[in-house]
């Protein structure tokens, strides 16, 4: 009998009789039984349940490897998180989601997401769970159709801070000394003399002039980070402004695959025609929120993800995500960056056909 035929089959089954069935339906000599080469599973699902059966369970973590829901078991992990500055936010989640910790307005959006346009660009939210004390929200794992993809995180947006922040951060202008350093490693000749002779800068000063540096504030969007195929990171996109600068590194993203570029352009533009009919687009502020580009050998796609900062706007306002930002009107620029993308992965489309 397949395994194929014979897995579905034992899924219902106690753990005996499972045992059982298996040592039933295949011949030990025709499985790898290598120490060592099974599918990873949690303590809880192995340790704990299994101990009684360690001889059988051997048999059994080997047949998974060859078995089509393999990927419900196997540890999943997220290394395009740490390339945003999200450490310590994600743990791995049931089959086929991750669990990230409860922040801000996060958990209202995907509430009110549900049922709007916007739902078929975020990941699905099964609602909340408590691990080692703390709140999470558990997603839908966004990887898990994907063989060994590449991912780029995107951050969407003229600023990455709120109103709020600035406002507060300017009534207690703070010293500090560790945004002059960040400031300093980033370019050496930016502080004044004054922020030199004390070696600090304030939070507001640090704001404004993290959005300049980057395409942020020129394009609306900017990379956060990358994670290759071949499991190779890289987070160098602090002063990546220019759109030259951004295709170069989209085109590396990418490895310059028309068919890749193609896919992310068209899940653009049906992103922006979804973004114009959504009414929580045209009823909310969206600050700090990121765009997730995910690609393969043959599929590619694109999510909005990260909502902490994502407020509903005063109700005597509107914002079009397109004009430009002053204090007060809460304009986002949220649109700016994603026509900008739009133009970018156009002129990519038309490189690569020169190719």
């Amino acid at each position: 009998m397949s395994v194929s035929r014979t897995i579905p089959k034992l899924r219902s089954l106690g753990y005996d009789e499972y045992s059982k069935s298996l040592q039933n339906s295949f011949e030990v000599d025709d499985l790898d039984f290598t120490e060592g080469s099974s599918t990873e599973l949690s303590s809880d699902e192995c340790d704990h349940e299994l101990q009684p059966y360690n001889h059988h369970w051997r048999i059994v973590r080997n047949v998974l490897r060859w078995s089509p829901f393999v990927q419900t078991y196997k540890k999943v992990k997220y290394p395009w998180i740490q390339l945003a500055g999200h450490q310590g936010n994600f743990i791995s989640g049931t089959a086929g989601t991750i669990l990230k910790k409860s922040c801000g307005e996060e958990e209202k959006c995907f509430q009110k997401l549900v049922g709007d346009p916007l739902s078929e660009f975020v990941p699905k939210f099964r609602g909340k769970t408590i691990s080692n004390g703390e709140e999470f929200l558990e997603l839908e794992d966004l990887l898990s159709k994907f063989d060994c993809p590449s991912v780029m995180d995107v951050k969407i947006g003229l600023r990455t801070y709120l109103e709020d922040e600035l406002i507060k951060a300017r009534e207690k202008p703070k010293l500090r000394k560790d945004m002059f350093e960040k400031m300093i490693a980033v370019d050496p000749d930016e502080p004044n003399e004054e922020e030199r002779r004390l070696k600090a800068v304030t939070k507001p000063r640090y704001m404004v002039w993290r959005e300049t540096i980057s395409s942020t504030a020129t394009l609306g969007f900017r990379i956060d980070g990358i994670k290759f195929k071949d499991g190779t990171t890289s987070r160098d996109f602090k002063t990546t402004k220019t759109e030259t600068d951004v295709i170069k590194s989209i085109q590396k993203f990418t490895e310059n695959r028309h068919l890749i570029i193609v896919k992310y352009l068209e899940r653009l533009k049906i992103l922006k025609q979804t973004l114009i009919k959504s009414q929580f687009f045209q009823t909310h502020e969206i600050i700090g929120s990121s765009l997730l580009f995910v690609h393969d050998l043959n599929k590619a796609d694109i999510w909005m993800i990260d909502f902490a900062k994502t407020y509903p706007v005063p109700k005597n306002l509107t914002i079009t995500h397109l004009n430009e930002w002053m204090i007060g009107n809460h304009e986002d620029g949220y649109l700016i960056g994603i026509d900008n993308l739009i133009k970018i992965f156009t002129v990519l489309e038309a490189l690569t056909i020169k190719l």
